[in-house]
């Protein structure tokens, strides 16, 4: 895609500090981070959303998203590590290119999920949206 921010960091047109690559995937700092030492995990090819993104092209990138999670344990001494992926604007993505955000945790970082549980009126209404995304798994 000629105007992917994410298409044009993968091919060296905009500048990035690289942390990983290999020939489908590529991570690199954020330029936001919610901690320091927030990376961002790409495939090196344009996908989007990730329910259209090819099982071959997921398997690497997530390859990749551990490596780094790994490496932030070791290398930066996180206490923890959270992966988190959004798909279209409603769920918070603003790039439309996938990409996995891999944050290092540390006890006494600061950051908090600002996370508001909504409840079920009771185990039957789960189980009817349950049903409903079943039905709706390819078979």
């Amino acid at each position: 895609m000629t105007d992917c921010l994410f298409c044009k960091i993968a091919g060296g047109e905009i500048p990035a500090i690289r942390i990983y690559e290999n020939e489908h995937a590529l991570a690199f700092m954020d330029i936001g981070p919610i901690v320091k030492g927030h990376a961002l995990v790409i495939p090196k090819t344009h996908h989007n959303p990730l329910a259209a993104t090819p099982d071959d092209v997921l398997a690497h990138v997530i390859a990749a998203v551990r490596l780094v999670a790994q490496a932030q344990q070791e290398g930066l001494g996180a206490d923890g590590v959270n992966i988190h992926q959004a798909n279209g604007a409603a769920a918070g993505q603003v790039i439309p290119h996938l990409h996995f955000h891999v944050i290092p945790r540390f006890k006494h970082d600061g950051h908090q999920w600002n996370w508001t549980a909504h409840p079920y009126a009771d185990l039957s209404e789960a189980a009817a949206l349950a049903d409903r995304i079943k039905a709706a798994l390819p078979r």
